[in-house]
């Protein structure tokens, strides 16, 4: 079956503003980055015990929504759902922009963006990431040339097998960046092996809920309006992946008190961690995951309000991950008690800066003008919808 599609024609008042809210936060983002790399990252919340902060949190779940961001594409092309075809050039431009958004947030926060190119010239085969500068990379690649063969129809029957390299290359991003922390030994609470699966799952979730949040904007944009049967299958498997996101949360934590060395870690940010609890429970558990699968199995027609929410309870668990793992005393040295005025031993503090705020905003901004820029120029958005079973 060949994919028809139209280009984006955007009504003009609704447009504008967006596009000047836009360029006002990549703007922003583009001025926090020059602050913090003629000043330094002095001037952010960031610290000695704390450095990765805000613009992570923001470039880690832009990039996990990436691969999620194509869950769509892939129960198309692979599992052959038909209902699902028409939407997968935009949930493979999507999958582009979202990653593009997150990995500008990285480079623009490291310092000497320049230097970005030794890391790619000299690889080192033993540092993951190494090895996720190549999966990043072929990732646009792969994901590329399958939005390619969805377009033209004469490579339409390329798609299937695209298809299926871009869901198994997805699944290896997303597993790289979860090892990332996995294989952080130093760190209490990043050092597991159900991080990886953690990743998958959140990503699975988050990427979801991002694609029906911009499949809703294009539609009030001047898009074509999915019906009710199509959000509604789209919702109850976004219920579905935020329940699984979720469980591997539970079973990280499940991890961490079954063995005596690491029930601190566990403690601290389920009970003891002043705002990160809170943070957990009040943030992924509760708006993140239980109103989100309320909405989509118990009322009609909240497919909306219930990604956003499940979007807002993927940031936190990241950040409750990240930060708040970072914020927990580390222990230095095994069997003895540590005190200093530098602050070892002690739990970390971390307030985010305006500059942090502003520099992760723009990666959202930017792969938001990529999707709306793809739109126009190319026929991603179908013509019609067709009839979708209940």
């Amino acid at each position: 079956m060949a994919i028809s599609g139209v280009t984006l024609v955007p009504s003009a008042s609704r447009t504008w503003p967006l596009l000047g809210l836009l360029g006002v936060l990549l703007g922003g983002g583009l001025a926090s980055a020059w602050t913090m790399e003629t000043q330094g990252h002095h001037i952010t919340g960031m610290n000695n015990h704390i450095v990765w902060g805000l613009p992570h949190v923001c470039a880690i779940f832009l990039i996990v929504a990436a691969s999620g961001a194509l869950n769509v594409a892939s129960v198309a092309s692979v599992f052959g759902v038909e209902s699902y075809k028409k939407l997968s050039p935009l949930s493979a431009l999507a999958a582009i922009a979202l990653l593009a958004g997150g990995l500008a947030v990285l480079v623009l926060d490291l310092g000497r963006p320049d230097r970005l190119v030794v890391a790619i010239l000299h690889q080192n085969p033993f540092s993951i990431f190494a090895w996720n500068i190549l999966l990043y990379t072929g990732f646009v690649a792969v994901v590329g040339v399958y939005l390619w063969t969805m377009l033209v129809r004469r490579q339409n029957r390329h798609t299937r097998t695209a298809g299926v390299v871009a869901l198994v290359w997805r699944l290896v991003l997303t597993t790289g960046t979860g090892s990332i922390f996995g294989f952080l030994a130093g760190r209490e609470a990043f050092h597991s092996a159900v991080m990886a699966p953690l990743f998958v799952a959140a990503s699975l979730a988050n990427g979801l809920a991002v694609f029906i949040l911009v499949l809703a904007g294009l539609a009030v944009l001047g898009g074509p309006v999915p019906d009710a049967a199509l959000r509604r299958r789209l919702g109850r498997l976004l219920g579905i992946l935020a329940a699984a996101s979720l469980y591997f949360a539970l079973v990280l934590h499940l991890t961490w008190l079954y063995a005596p060395d690491s029930r601190a870690v566990s403690r601290f940010l389920l009970l003891e961690g002043g705002a990160w609890p809170v943070l957990f429970w009040g943030g992924q558990v509760l708006l993140g995951t239980a109103v989100p699968l309320w909405l989509l199995f118990r009322r009609e027609g909240r497919e909306v309000a219930a990604a956003t929410l499940v979007a807002l309870g993927g940031l936190v668990q990241i950040a409750v991950l990240l930060i708040g793992g970072q914020a927990f005393p580390r222990t230095i040295l095994p069997g003895w008690q540590l005190h200093s005025t530098f602050g070892d031993g002690g739990a970390a503090t971390y307030v985010p800066s305006l500059p942090e705020a502003l520099l992760g905003a723009s990666g959202f901004a930017i792969a938001l003008l990529l999707v709306l820029l793809g739109c126009r120029l190319l026929r991603i958005l179908p013509d019609r919808f067709a009839e979708v079973p209940a």
